[in-house]
């Protein structure tokens, strides 16, 4: 087995020095790390992920914990989070809640204990347990905003106001909010954007749901709107507007002659159904680029003994914007 010695002396510096390229990245100038690790490399020299656990106190892994990893939304994301960590000398670990409150917050509980940080996208999880997990290991919330632990969130507000925009110019003037889950952080913060979007414009907004942020909330949603009797739907999320678009199909209801559907969120189908979904874009991995760099700022804050307070929510970065996608779900009234 390549010893580090092995490795410090082809690269023709201390083993100290190799410690640190491989450790604490941050500390060693770039040409050196880079001659480290190609040594590394070429002799087929690994560290001993645990012994230098237990040695240095961490374990240069980040934990991230995502509502459904069925839901193609999250796919971006994750992929987005490991891809920003590949060469950093941390591992991700992953894991899926089942859209579960209680499993959520006994997730973050568990990881905190075997993780140096997490990304938590814990929409429903209570502000109190939140703050109890940041306590016991370094937390970045995504896509929730909060004051006491450091955060980041999607803008949907230029989207939404964009869709709001777009039905009242095709005469829409009795629509529907279909809500996702009744706690979650996500769905207060749609329902905001168009109650205000729409009592702006004179648009009567009727709330129904919850629903299950999944194909068959959608199928049962689409139902309740039609009884509601309403023009214009705006669904929590993209798979909650593709179930309604499959339920008013089998019962032969036109879209969008009869009824016009809004999704949030582009997931890859949105464009592949007939009609094409009109949705409200996010930026899912501008997003876990902005959640990562900021707990990777955090670890390397923790590491130097920088004691760093929580920053105060940030004012919505352009790139984390949100736009409407128009397609074929959304007509005339």
């Amino acid at each position: 087995m390549t010893s580090i010695r092995a490795v410090a002396s082809a690269a023709g510096v201390s083993a100290s020095t190799v410690s640190r390229a491989l450790n604490n990245p941050e500390l060693v100038n770039a040409e050196t790390r880079r001659r480290v690790l190609e040594c590394a490399d070429r002799l087929g020299y690994r560290p001993n992920r645990a012994a230098r656990s237990l040695v240095l106190g961490r374990t240069s892994n980040v934990g991230l914990i995502v509502p459904d990893i069925a839901n193609p939304a999250f796919a971006p994301f994750i992929k987005g989070v490991e891809a920003y960590f590949r060469d950093t000398g941390y591992g991700v670990f992953l894991a899926d809640t089942d859209e579960d409150a209680d499993t959520e917050a006994r997730m973050a509980e568990a990881m905190a204990e075997r993780a140096d940080g997490l990304i938590l996208c814990a929409s429903r999880m209570p502000g109190m347990r939140v703050r109890s997990i940041a306590a016991k290991t370094t937390v970045v919330l995504a896509n929730r905003l909060s004051r006491s632990v450091p955060s980041v969130a999607l803008d949907l507000k230029p989207g939404i106001d964009q869709a709001v925009t777009h039905l009242h110019a095709l005469g829409h003037r009795r629509c529907a909010f279909l809500s996702g889950p009744r706690d979650s952080w996500s769905n207060r913060q749609r329902r905001k954007h168009l109650t205000a979007g729409c009592a702006a414009r004179g648009i009567e907004l009727i709330e129904l749901g919850p629903y299950e942020p999944q194909f068959t909330g959608g199928y049962r949603a689409a139902d309740e709107a039609l009884a509601a009797d309403v023009t214009a739907v705006f669904a929590y999320n993209d798979l909650i507007a593709l179930g309604v678009l499959a339920r008013l199909h089998a019962r032969g209801v036109r879209v969008p002659e009869d009824m016009s559907i809004v999704g949030v969120d582009d997931v890859p189908t949105a464009s592949m159904v007939s009609p094409p979904l009109t949705t409200v874009a996010v930026p899912i991995q501008a997003l876990a680029r902005a959640a990562s760099a900021m707990l990777l700022d955090r670890l390397r804050a923790d590491r130097s003994d920088t004691v760093a307070a929580a920053p105060p929510p940030r004012p919505p970065a352009p790139e984390l914007a949100a736009r409407l996608l128009i397609r074929s779900t959304t007509g005339p009234t």
